[in-house]
């Protein structure tokens, strides 16, 4: 009598489909939890963005900024005192 095999090719390919099928179940697995893993960084990372914005201004042309209030402001004043002046002059003399 002859033997029958131990292992049948029916069950060889039965059990390399299920190692195939848990390695892609634990494949999807790991892949979400790096997608959660993803998103929880990338929140954090968009928090700190929001709390320091990129600065836009600098030390020189805040500078320039404000020489030209200045001197606008100083043209301003220098207008008003003039036409102070000329108001006095024309109440004291007429």
């Amino acid at each position: 009598m002859s033997q029958s095999p131990l292992v049948t090719r029916s069950e060889l390919r039965k059990r390399k489909e299920e190692q195939e099928r848990l390695a892609e179940e634990q494949r999807k697995a790991a892949e979400r939890t790096y997608e959660k893993r993803e998103k929880e960084i990338s929140n954090v990372y968009r928090k700190e963005l929001k709390k320091n914005k990129p600065v836009t201004k600098s030390r020189s042309s805040e500078r320039v900024k404000q020489k030209e209030r200045g001197s606008i402001l100083n043209k301003a004043i220098i207008f008003v005192l003039l036409l102070l002046i000329v108001v006095m002059l024309a109440v004291f003399f007429i």
